[in-house]
């Protein structure tokens, strides 16, 4: 860490190493799209190589990234609602080889019902239950106050049961 802050690039490809299938997963969840999640990744990567001299914990750079990638995909969310552009593509996200088939469907359908929900309350749900992010967590990440962290919360997952139910 000490070596990336002070520049070395090596130094930080292997922190990209280590923490891209992290940030990639998160981006995916949150897109549905694997190419837009790898791109949006990269830009949080690039945007972490910039500004990694003002984190200020080394020990925290986990989350940092993982504030970076939400950032980014908060931005790609509002600058693609400005154009009136959906932020959810209409093809399914690719499973990542699952080796049993309802699992292939199971996962499906989760990313399908997440589709469904606005970006901000499909943020919020991703971070709370695949994430296992606190809400005061969540608030400090999105810049949301808690109360609408919980709403978001509270209407996705009310949202996705009622979506998933169908499937039962």
């Amino acid at each position: 860490m000490a070596l990336a802050m002070a520049g070395d690039d090596a130094a930080y490809g292997e922190l990209v190493r280590r923490r891209q299938t992290q940030v990639r997963q998160l981006l995916r969840r949150l897109c549905r799209d694997a190419a837009l999640a790898d791109d949006l990744a990269q830009q949080t990567f690039l945007q972490g190589w910039r500004s990694l001299a003002s984190l200020r914990a080394p020990g925290a750079f986990g989350a940092w990234v993982r504030q970076l990638a939400v950032n980014t995909f908060l931005q790609h969310a509002r600058l693609a609602s400005t154009r009136g552009e959906s932020t959810v593509p209409s093809t399914a996200l690719e499973a990542a080889s699952p080796t049993h088939e309802s699992m292939v469907s199971e996962r499906l359908d989760l990313d399908e019902a997440l589709a469904q929900l606005p970006p901000e309350a499909r943020l919020c749900v991703v971070l709370a239950y695949s994430e296992g992010m606190s809400h005061r967590e969540i608030g400090e990440v999105t810049g949301l106050p808690i109360g609408t962290v919980k709403s978001h919360i509270f209407r996705g997952a009310a949202q996705l049961r009622q979506l998933l139910e169908a499937y039962a």
